[in-house]
């Protein structure tokens, strides 16, 4: 995780003006309210449950993430010299946020969450990937999923 405390001082200058885009708060498209929604998590952190077969590099495929997982369950094998996993470590909610979720469904700001979950190797050129993500898309669709929760790592 990059820390401000640990830059040189002309990093620790420029980290803060850099620019931040702003967006109009019109949503690109319409929908049911966040209370009536069903949710989906989708990350690029390289998760997967303990002895599902690992990522590897450029992997274009995807593991399947119950939401009965516990933390412990969950690995990452996202492997790259500029990534920090001490996050995930301390609280898998960083990259995974699935416990924040059902506290959210628990009380419903949020309608529910999919029976199944998704991650992606990161880093990876999306492009093809694009017959494996409209494959999921229709996956989501049969589950009645309405709404991804994306998460790139």
């Amino acid at each position: 995780m990059a820390r401000l405390d640990r830059m040189s001082e002309a990093e620790r200058a420029h980290v803060p003006a850099l620019p931040c885009p702003s967006f109009e708060r019109t949503p690109w498209v319409i929908g049911p309210a966040l209370k009536e929604r069903r949710i989906v998590i989708i990350s690029t952190a390289g998760l997967h449950r303990k002895g599902d077969r690992p990522f590897t590099v450029g992997a274009t495929d995807y593991r399947v993430i119950p939401v009965t997982i516990a933390a412990n369950e969950l690995v990452m094998s996202h492997l790259s010299t500029n990534f920090d996993r001490t996050g995930f470590q301390q609280d898998w909610n960083v990259v995974f946020p699935l416990d924040r979720l059902k506290e959210l469904v628990a009380c419903g700001e949020i309608g529910s969450l999919a029976q199944y979950h998704y991650s992606f190797m990161g880093a990876t050129d999306p492009r093809p990937m694009e017959d494996t993500v409209r494959r999921l898309a229709g996956i989501l669709r049969k589950d009645g999923v309405d709404s991804a929760l994306l998460l790139p790592v």
